[in-house]
């Protein structure tokens, strides 16, 4: 088959650029991950693409992903960004990146690393999928179910296994580009 991009990134040029650039690289940065983490719970019930589009304004809401400005937030801050129009404005999603900014700490509290813990459910290294196309590919995993059940353990929310899945997705926790993608050999090539 000749090569082609996935057919899920379609021809939008933001879309596209992430899926180039972004998608399926291993990401092993703790607060890079915390970040991804708190976004793609934003994106529930919504497209991923709308997300995308209003990171820059996320990062700015919230100090850049600080957990420790995170933890701090009181309800004056709270209705701050409920005003704010360059992110989604639902309670639940707002509250819910303080909720995760307290696990995350709490978790380096104890001496373990967000990214060491995240990392060990797929054995530290990703999962190399071969799939031949895009019906193929789960919704979720084993392993995604079993890190959604450990952060919800530990206090973050928005993080069922849909969303944790699209998540390893994003941070080349597993490799789901199409075999047909160049992407997916320059993925695979990036793995520890």
């Amino acid at each position: 088959m000749q090569e082609q991009r996935c057919p899920w990134c379609g021809d939008d040029p933001i879309y596209v650029a992430y899926h180039d650039n972004v998608w399926g690289v291993p990401e092993y940065d703790s607060l890079a991950l915390f970040e991804k983490l708190c976004l793609d719970g934003q994106q529930a019930g919504l497209s991923w693409l709308t997300i995308l589009k209003k990171q820059g304004t996320y990062r700015a809401a919230y100090d850049g992903f600080d957990p420790e400005c995170i933890v701090r937030y009181d309800e004056q801050k709270i209705q701050s960004l409920l005003q704010d129009p360059g992110i989604i404005r639902n309670r639940l999603k707002v509250e819910s990146i303080i909720r995760n900014a307290r696990g995350y700490l709490e978790l380096t509290s104890e001496g373990t690393a967000f990214s060491d813990f995240l990392w060990s459910f797929v054995g530290g290294e990703p999962i190399q999928n071969r799939w031949q196309a895009f019906a193929d590919v789960p919704v979720f995993t084993e392993e995604a179910q079993a890190m959604s059940k450990a952060l919800k353990r530990r206090g973050f929310n928005f993080v069922g296994p849909t969303i944790v899945y699209a998540f390893m997705q994003a941070t080349g926790m597993v490799n789901d580009h199409l075999v047909y993608c160049p992407r997916h050999a320059q993925c695979r090539a990036m793995a520890p």
